[in-house]
């Protein structure tokens, strides 16, 4: 229980890394928030987590949902230890073909949102506060066809960087975990059946070194140790959990 006591915020909490990180910290004694797009997803995933978890429908791009959340968290939890900023979006987007449409998705999401939910919530956390940043293997790789999605997640690991210079003064630690292919709902297409599922991910497993996609509490078990203080002297740091997929 090296969480008990201290109260966390999971953005995209209610599937995959999000979940799992969700959880991970509710087993470990923190009292637990997590926000999504959808209140159904949200109320079963809360159920899910236990431990009162607390459900907040928002959309991270949006900076009135963003003020929202950190309205619900001050009259719930009153203050707040540990943030996993961690929702975001995947879209292909190839040099010919993408559109301005889905530059704007990727960036509102996964770069203005992370900025603007440090922001909102940054008011409530507490001296000694962790947030983790979730980045991606991309960000150090040249893969075709994710210049946008890897521009993006470069720019959040540079703020575990800026934002940790920033912070320091306040005991506030910044570090980013960096999944790399994981078996979560954004791998999945639409109406994919699980066979089809399992095809693909044996396709995708076979290009990283461990022969496998990730799982979400891979990654879970990386933001735990984030969020707690057994990280104590990690500052601006980023801890790849790929699989081997950008190293080797």
């Amino acid at each position: 229980m090296m969480l008990e006591g201290k109260t966390a915020l999971i953005t995209g909490g209610s599937s995959g890394i999000g979940l799992a990180a969700a959880k991970a910290l509710r087993a470990n004694g923190a009292r637990v928030a997590i926000t999504g797009r959808s209140q159904e997803k949200l109320d079963l995933a809360a159920a899910e987590i236990g431990g009162d978890a607390l459900a907040i429908q928002a959309d991270v791009s949006s900076i009135d949902d963003l003020g929202r959340v950190k309205s619900v968290l001050q009259d719930a939890f009153g203050s707040l230890d540990i943030l996993f900023a961690n929702a975001g979006v995947a879209l292909g987007t190839p040099l010919a073909t993408a559109d301005e449409a889905t530059y704007h998705r990727i960036m509102d999401v996964n770069v203005k949102g992370v900025f603007f939910t440090v922001r909102a919530v940054l008011p409530l956390m507490r001296p000694g506060g962790s947030i983790v940043l979730n980045t991606s293997w991309l960000n150090q790789v040249g893969t075709p066809g994710r210049a946008i999605l890897s521009a993006s997640k470069a720019a959040v690991r540079s703020f575990a960087r800026t934002m940790s210079a920033e912070l320091i003064d306040r005991k506030i630690r910044v570090n980013a975990v960096s999944p790399g292919s994981i078996e979560t709902p954004i791998h999945r297409a639409r109406d994919q059946s699980e066979e089809e599922f399992r095809a693909y991910a044996e396709r995708v497993g076979a290009q990283v070194p461990l022969g496998r996609m990730g799982r979400p509490e891979e990654i879970a078990a990386a933001v735990l140790f984030l969020a707690s203080d057994a990280s104590s002297y990690m500052l601006g740091a980023e801890i790849v959990v790929d699989g081997g997929r950008s190293e080797l």
